[in-house]
């Protein structure tokens, strides 16, 4: 099932910051949810990080950030190098960026690896696909992610990026990531977990 509140992102840039509000509307999302009977939350806004952790906290569900298994993904290819990895990041939402680096640095802390992140923010993708025009959306993805060449693995941070991962990957001959593609498989692997474990 889908749950859509799409003034979130737009509440969050009036406030600037992620407050006690927004945090109260991730809770009554997630106890909705809960209560309709489903086995696992995925959230979509990569720029609301601590809100989702804290409503997590308040159902038995397994309930992911938008982004958190594909900076496992990123990390894991870093890990296989044998030495520093760059990874690079598209984002069509700049408000999210201060949080998915910190996301994607505390992740790093726990594995105990090390990282180069270089984030590129095409201007103008995001207004351009909220007007229809998504050949020009696709367009500036585009022109970001050849800005990105020289890491070892890129990111597409938004959802709304994610049917671009194909072509970018031709594009740049590097491996590509999708915040969907790499959440839905560790949804499911937490969702066989949970229902596994007494």
């Amino acid at each position: 099932m889908n749950l859509l509140d799409d003034s979130l992102s737009v509440d969050l840039a009036e406030a600037g910051e992620i407050t006690g509000g927004l945090t109260a509307r991730f809770h009554s999302l997630t106890r909705y949810a809960e209560s309709a009977g489903v086995k696992g939350v995925l959230f979509t806004c990569s720029a609301f990080g601590p809100a989702i952790d804290s409503a997590a906290e308040g159902v038995d569900l397994p309930t992911l950030k938008p982004n958190e298994a594909m900076f496992g993904e990123a990390l894991g290819v870093c890990a296989k190098l044998g030495r520093t990895g760059k990874i690079g990041m598209v984002s069509t939402f700049a408000p999210s960026v201060s949080s998915m680096k910190e996301e994607l640095r505390e992740l790093a802390a726990k594995l105990n690896l090390d990282y180069v992140l270089k984030v590129e923010c095409p201007d103008g993708a995001l207004k351009a696909l909220s007007e229809g025009n998504v050949e020009i959306h696709d367009t500036l993805v585009s022109k970001a992610a050849q800005e990105l060449i020289d890491c070892d693995v890129i990111m597409l941070g938004q959802f709304s990026t994610s049917h671009m991962r194909s072509r970018v990957e031709a594009e740049t001959r590097r491996p590509v990531l999708s915040s969907p593609d790499s959440a839905v498989k560790l949804l499911r692997r937490s969702v066989e977990h949970s229902a596994t474990t007494p």
